[in-house]
């Protein structure tokens, strides 16, 4: 007789089913499972041994065959531990078969028979509720599955015997409750920034229209700081980007106690960060930091000093919204619609340009630092401002910088205007001007007649390509936007082009 199990094999972002057959047959005792195992499934017949046997069940002195079909699908990970001992249990007349063909089943053992968390339950519990079957999760998952539907059967145990007695009807287990995190509380505020003011300005833009951002100035200009500070001014995930969020940090198992948060992530990885750790991959696919700060901000302090590979792999998430990892055996995409923001110093020994200072190496110190950040790339931020030391007397006089409440409460104005125009005509995926496509951009952001002057004169002189073009025009959609004008205006398309200029004139002094 064989007993089936319903599980999940991971695919990205994506759960496949993925059968769990059971068989116990006349032979040499033992538990072979086959169907493509990695090593922490193999060690299952271990731990579901244990567990068993602290449930006070023994293994039958048979031969006991599990499949995990389709065999020609790798399958990855401990959260198989839980549908084999089921699919065990079921087959020694400890758990109704019957009852568990209406469940997906995931969740690791511990060896006295709890059942502890596992990632990817909320992938699984959405598959689960498509498939119009309930699900059986670790009872610390629970909250985290309750988020895939209201009517979603959820069963949540603490432990085998806990899943046996419901089953038998000796004991109810209560359906879980969605839970979210506590908001967070002393986020950096933007009143602690001294002076500063284009480059507070530069980040307001940015918030709002979810803009990348270039800051380059010396050390303790305030550049780490101020992108600190961006969360404080970002306005809460929308009920649909919390769910997709959520569903890579499940994936990632950063869900900690099964609670959601609406936050907006905000990724910062060291400089030594691999091609693997950056866009996702490795020998078990996983989310790379670019993934993890989908609809957030990914920032990259000391700008050159990731290697060159590293930062040209970013070019295609940040064009496409999305990451490709392509293997010889496998293909997975991962979302990646971030917003990039990212902080260098003009030369290796920080100081270039400003006076008095004089590098030792001369003008190939700029040129060399600076050179370690490709043309394709600088062509993808849209923002690059100069950050330049804070002086003296911004330190010593009486501080009234505004704070992360009111702008946050004008970049907030401006999303919402945003949202509201890309919704009526027809694009409700589209919640900023920096996700436009090109023919969307000129549709929504045309200039009136002295725009249209000043920016085919601006991009004659500095040569813009196309992409500078319509990203000039996406930054001055925002920028009206930010004063809820209707029309992009001249004064629109000089601020947005000299947040071009900027890094321009910087990387040609270089």
């Amino acid at each position: 007789m064989v007993t089936r199990v319903r599980t999940v094999a991971f695919q990205g972002i994506e759960a496949q089913p993925v059968d769990v057959q059971v068989m116990i047959a006349p032979g040499k005792m033992g538990m072979h499972i086959v169907g493509l195992p990695d090593k922490a499934v193999a060690e299952s017949r271990e731990r579901v041994q244990a567990a068993l046997h602290a449930s006070g069940l023994s293994m039958p002195v048979k031969k006991v065959t599990v499949n995990l079909a389709p065999a020609d699908l790798p399958k990855e990970g401990s959260h198989y531990d839980l549908p084999i001992a089921v699919g065990l249990m079921a087959g020694l007349g400890a758990m109704p078969a019957d009852a568990l063909q209406n469940y997906v089943v995931l969740g690791e053992l511990s060896l006295d028979g709890t059942i502890t968390h596992v990632a990817g339950v909320l992938p699984a519990a959405i598959a689960a509720n498509r498939q119009e079957k309930g699900l059986i999760c670790p009872a610390s998952c629970g909250p985290e599955a309750a988020w895939a539907g209201a009517d979603i059967d959820i069963l949540a145990p603490r432990s085998l015997i806990q899943l046996a007695n419901h089953f038998r009807g000796t004991q109810v287990l209560s359906r879980p409750e969605p839970v979210m995190q506590a908001n967070a509380t002393g986020l950096p505020d933007l009143a602690d920034i001294r002076g500063q003011e284009s480059a507070r300005r530069a980040l307001e833009v940015a918030a709002a229209g979810g803009h990348n951002l270039l800051m380059m100035g010396p050390p303790g200009s305030g550049k780490s700081m101020l992108a600190q500070r961006l969360p404080s001014i970002l306005p809460p995930l929308l009920p649909r980007e919390l769910l997709d969020v959520s569903m890579i940090a499940s994936i990632a198992g950063e869900l900690m106690g099964g609670k959601l948060t609406d936050r907006r992530p905000f990724r910062a990885p060291h400089h030594s960060a691999s091609m693997a750790a950056m866009v996702g991959g490795g020998i078990r696919a996983r989310p790379g930091e670019v993934s993890l700060a989908h609809r957030g901000v990914l920032f990259l302090d000391e700008f050159p000093e990731f290697t060159p590979q590293v930062l040209d792999s970013l070019r295609q998430p940040l064009e496409t919204g999305e990451c490709m990892i392509a293997r010889a055996n496998h293909r997975i995409s991962y979302p990646a619609q971030i917003q990039l923001v990212a902080a260098m110093n003009p030369c290796r020994c920080g100081m270039a340009g400003e006076p008095g200072h004089q590098c030792a190496r001369g003008p190939r110190c700029r040129q060399d630092y600076q050179a370690r950040i490709s043309g394709p790339l600088l062509d993808r931020i849209d923002i690059r401002i100069d950050v330049p030391s804070v002086s003296a007397t911004d330190l010593i006089r009486p501080h009234s910088s505004e704070s992360s409440a009111s702008v946050a409460e004008r970049v907030a104005r401006a999303r919402a205007i945003q949202k509201r125009r890309y919704e009526e005509l027809g694009f409700p995926a589209i919640t900023t001007n920096s996700q436009c496509s090109v023919a969307l951009i000129e549709q929504v952001a045309q200039p009136d007649s002295p725009g249209v002057s000043l920016l085919q004169q601006a991009s004659e002189q500095m040569r813009f390509s196309a992409r500078a073009y319509h990203r000039v025009l996406k930054v001055a959609r925002t920028l009206a936007d930010l004063e809820g004008q209707e029309t992009v205006g001249r004064i629109h398309l000089a601020e947005a082009i000299s947040y071009r200029m900027a890094g321009d004139a910087s990387m040609q002094a270089a």
